[in-house]
């Protein structure tokens, strides 16, 4: 395989990656409105604390401050979903060609461990206290990340 090729899969996957946080952010913007719940505030707090650990500061104060948060939280997931997607590229080019039924369930588990794992390390959250509304709202978006991403990644190649 040549350099090329990863390369190009990874772009596809980053492709696909994409079309899936959009499915994702369209599922949870879909929940909010239909549920009236709030948004999650666990991205901004998982920021704020790993900004806090590697010794940086998020610039401003009061609400220019927890507007950057917000941002760079909302940052944090495209950026998550993205990559997720990028590797699910690779794999796939290595060889791992799942159905997309299958590939959906590979990519729903990379993404919620690539999403939750950190906020679970930093005590942001903890699943093991979730009732099954919050898993619902979290475990139903990723499924249409999942989805997406690897009936996109399938239909590229």
């Amino acid at each position: 395989m040549t350099s090329r090729h990863l390369v190009r899969s990874a772009l596809v996957g980053a492709a696909s990656g994409a079309a899936g946080t959009t499915a994702l952010n369209f599922a949870s913007y879909l929940d909010m409105t239909w549920r009236a719940r709030p948004a999650s505030s666990t991205p901004e707090k998982t920021v704020e604390k790993l900004a806090e650990l590697a010794g940086a500061e998020v610039p401003g104060e009061g609400e220019d401050r927890d507007n950057r948060l917000s941002g760079l939280g909302a940052l944090s997931g495209i950026v998550t979903g993205v990559a997720v997607g990028a590797m699910y590229g690779v794999a796939r080019s290595l060889g791992l060609r799942p159905p997309v039924a299958v590939g959906s369930l590979v990519a729903t588990a990379a993404v919620l461990l690539a999403s939750n794992g950190p906020m679970t390390a930093l005590g942001i959250t903890d699943p093991r206290t979730w009732g099954t509304s919050d898993w619902v709202s979290d475990v139903v978006p990723h499924l249409f990340y999942g989805v997406v991403t690897a009936a996109t990644a399938e239909a590229a190649s």
